[in-house]
C-alpha cells in the first residue's frame, strides 16, 4: 500500500451541506433554522448547561468531598526501580531521577516505597521513606537519608 492509494472508506465522508444558497438547494432562505428566535440568530443558541435562566442543575447539587490544599504530593518510586536503573554505590536523589527521566515532576519531594527487591548498595536521599523501603535499602547495605 502506497500513500497515493489511500482513500477513505466508501460513504464515510460526505460533501459539505451548503446552507442558505437559494430555494433550489432544498436548504435555502432560513437555512434549516426556522423563523426568528434565539436559535435563528447568528451566534444563536445557548451555552451547555444553560436552562433559560432557571437555576441550572449543576448549581443545584452540592459539591461533594473534601479537597486538602495543604496536602503534600510526592514523586513516588519503588526500590525495584532503583535496583534496575542504578549501579552499586550510586547516590539517588530527586535531581538524578529527574535527569535520568525516571520521574517527570519533582512535586513536593521524593517518596520511596518498598515494592520489589533491592540488591545494590545505594545512598538514597528522599523526603519520605516507607518502613519497608528503608528496611530493604539498609538490608542491602545502602544508606537512607531524609532530606
Amino acid at each position: 500500500m502506497k500513500l497515493h492509494e489511500l482513500s477513505p472508506a466508501p460513504g464515510s465522508n460526505t460533501p459539505a451541506w451548503r446552507k442558505g444558497r437559494g430555494p433550489g438547494s432544498g436548504n435555502g432562505k432560513t437555512a434549516g433554522k426556522g423563523h426568528k428566535g434565539q436559535n435563528a440568530r447568528s451566534g444563536g443558541g445557548v451555552r451547555p448547561g444553560f436552562e433559560g435562566g432557571q437555576l441550572p442543575l449543576y448549581r443545584k447539587h452540592p459539591k461533594r468531598g473534601f479537597n486538602n490544599y495543604f496536602a503534600k504530593e510526592y514523586a513516588i518510586i519503588n526500590v525495584c526501580t532503583l535496583n534496575e536503573r542504578f549501579n552499586d554505590g550510586d547516590t539517588v536523589d530527586l535531581a538524578t531521577l529527574l535527569e535520568k527521566k525516571i520521574i517527570r515532576k519533582p512535586y513536593d519531594g521524593l517518596k520511596v516505597l518498598g515494592n520489589g527487591e533491592i540488591t545494590k548498595k545505594l545512598n538514597v536521599n528522599a523526603a519520605v521513606f516507607s518502613a519497608s523501603a528503608k528496611e530493604k535499602i539498609e538490608a542491602a547495605g545502602g544508606k537512607t537519608e531524609v532530606v
